[in-house]
């Protein structure tokens, strides 16, 4: 397994989910956004977040409008549709049940891994009693 790869995955399938969390709080420029993703360690560059603002926008998810800049051009600046409001609830509740539920993983293997000893804690089934060690 390549860790580095598996570490770029896990970020990628929850940067739109960021990005719409980001967008939901009000009116958001793309460089504002990049700078979020990236102090909040979820690496991402002009060239991840621009295609999928464009993909987010043509799935119905988000919008934008054009406002004019006293330093330069006009910024683009994101907003949620009511769709994209819609669909963060979804996904926040997605989030709520796959953050439970990868917890509970990583809070059982946290309990079996191995004590002071070197051995490594008995994994047990709930329909299998724990026979008590003889080995005093």
């Amino acid at each position: 397994m390549n860790i580095e790869n598996a570490q770029v995955q896990m970020r990628k399938g929850i940067l739109e989910f960021c990005i719409l969390h980001i967008i939901s709080r009000g009116e958001v420029y793309a460089s504002d956004m990049l700078d979020e993703l990236t102090s909040a360690r979820i690496m991402v560059v002009e060239g991840t977040l621009y295609p999928l603002l464009t993909r987010l926008k043509n799935a119905g998810l988000l919008d934008y409008k054009w406002v004019e800049s006293t330093s330069g051009p006009p910024r683009k600046y994101y907003i949620l549709t009511d769709l994209g409001r819609d669909s963060l609830g979804s996904l926040n509740d997605t989030w709520q049940e796959l953050a439970e539920s990868v917890n509970s993983i990583v809070g059982k293997t946290d309990q079996h891994k191995k004590p002071a000893n070197g051995n490594a804690a008995p994994m047990t089934n709930a329909s299998d009693p724990i026979t008590p060690s003889t080995n005093a």
